[in-house]
């Protein structure tokens, strides 16, 4: 019927033999009966499908197995024939099931054809994404360093407490999205002191009372410019809590330990060691084992109990490690203390506050 039609056919006993015809060349449809010695129609349909998922499959049944040919359908053939076969029900059949099948790999290759469009538009916007990061990056940097230069003294203290405080953080298992805040927090936790007066942010002498409590507003100040930015909502926090103490003695709210989140907590350890290990106009930069000192003698009263004991495992080397990254040379040779370095008077701090 079909070779009337003009289409070359290749015949078969049963399911295995039909099998290994498919193996050996290229055939675009299958006509299987649905009862077959061995092998049924329908598990001939299940490893076709399995192995030939392109190829046009349409089973053949008796009129009292046409529950049989929708349930083929279901599982997988594109059609079904009831006996006696019609040669132009045949064809017809044929056809419907050679358009299915056009039509299937039209929407995979179109499903192929979105997917590299999604690849590539999610490439693009990742690349831009990385652009918009670092200009983001660079900008903070920038800006922690313009801050840095109003306040002579510390010259790239931001970036520095930056990089200890995210030591520490790793040190402490801090999760990953804090990690982002820490450090933000690090590098502008004295953009207030934009708006400190030169003539108190720079006084060479003690400052009075009147003028320590303008320069102690410089935390609110800072706070202020910052909490409505969204992404930098936590930095801000630590902005705002870069002074207070364990102990309460710190301000602008006299917070203790349990209330002091832990960013501000890590950055008063760092800021510290930042302090002591820096040059400073009435002393050349202490070294790291001062600090140390300092931190252990703090620990529990200025500096959380936990914080102390990470900063205390990590060695030595490894800050200087990390404080040869900004580029700062220390000044060589300097005695180790034995307890809180005289003449800073337990404010060991960058700066004026």
């Amino acid at each position: 019927m079909l070779a009337q039609e003009g289409i070359s056919c290749k015949t078969a006993a049963g399911a295995e033999e039909a099998l290994e015809i498919l193996e050996k060349g290229p055939i675009d449809a299958v006509i299987a009966d649905l009862q077959m010695p061995g092998v049924s129609g329908m598990q001939l349909l299940a490893e076709v499908r399995r192995r030939y998922p392109q190829l046009a499959f349409l089973i053949g049944t008796g009129v009292d197995d046409v529950r049989m040919g929708v349930r083929a359908m279901r599982e997988g053939a594109d059609d079904y024939l009831v006996k006696p076969f019609q040669s132009d029900i045949v064809m017809l059949c044929l056809e419907r099931a050679f358009q299915k099948k056009r039509l299937e790999r039209q929407v995979e290759k179109y499903r192929h054809h979105l997917e590299e469009m999604v690849t590539d538009q999610t490439q693009q916007l990742q690349a831009a994404l990385s652009r918009i990061e670092s200009g983001y990056e660079n900008t903070l940097e920038a800006l922690g360093a313009a801050i840095d230069l109003r306040d002579s003294p510390t010259a790239g203290h931001s970036r520095r407490v930056s990089l200890y405080s995210i030591e520490l953080a790793k040190g402490m298992r801090v999760a990953e999205q804090q990690l982002a805040s820490i450090r933000i927090g690090a590098l502008l936790h004295d953009v207030g002191k934009l708006a400190i007066p030169d003539r108190i942010l720079l006084k060479p002498g003690p400052l009075s009372e009147g003028e320590r409590q303008i320069m102690q507003q410089h935390v609110q100040i800072g706070y202020g410019l910052v909490k409505g930015i969204e992404f930098l909502t936590e930095a801000a926090e630590i902005i705002l809590t870069h002074h207070e103490r364990c102990d309460g003695s710190g301000y602008p709210q006299g917070l203790k330990e349990a209330d002091i989140p832990i960013g501000a907590k890590i950055f008063a350890v760092a800021d510290t060691v930042d302090a002591m290990t820096s040059d400073r106009p009435y002393r050349p930069a202490l070294p790291f084992l001062a600090a140390q000192e300092q931190i252990k003698y703090g620990a529990g009263e200025q500096y959380d109990s936990r914080v102390a004991e990470v900063f205390l495992q990590i060695s030595n080397e490894r800050w200087e490690t990390i404080r040869t990254e900004t580029g700062t040379i220390l000044w060589p040779g300097c005695n180790q203390a034995s307890g809180p370095i005289q003449g800073l008077g337990g404010l060991t701090r960058p700066g004026r506050g």
